[in-house]
């Protein structure tokens, strides 16, 4: 059976509470063909922009093309998970009227 980018990510949200008691939205994609994660979160508590930080590796990693292309995929897959996160909170923003936009 031959693996796929979609068979090693790993997506969880993390269970972490801000200090007004708020879910401050912390999302972990581990990475597994870098045995490494990113992390995706927004820039600050109610911000509707989001960040990701990529762990680094304790060494370096030599890997086949091919294997480089299914990292690949899982990074890509990652940067489409933060983009949508950012989008859904921008919508949720507007809709909300919480705040004026700027």
């Amino acid at each position: 059976m031959t693996e796929n980018a979609a068979d090693l990510v790993h997506v969880k949200v993390a269970v972490q509470d801000g200090s007004d008691g708020r879910d401050t939205g912390l999302v972990v994609v581990n990475l597994g063909n870098a045995g490494a994660e990113i992390y995706m979160q927004p820039t600050a508590l109610d911000s509707t922009r989001w960040e990701t930080t990529l762990t680094a590796r304790p060494e370096d990693m030599t890997i086949s093309p091919y294997k480089l292309a299914a990292l690949a995929a899982e990074v890509t897959l990652a940067s489409s998970l933060c983009t949508f996160l950012q989008f859904k909170s921008l919508e949720w923003d507007r809709m909300s009227g919480m705040h004026d936009g700027q």
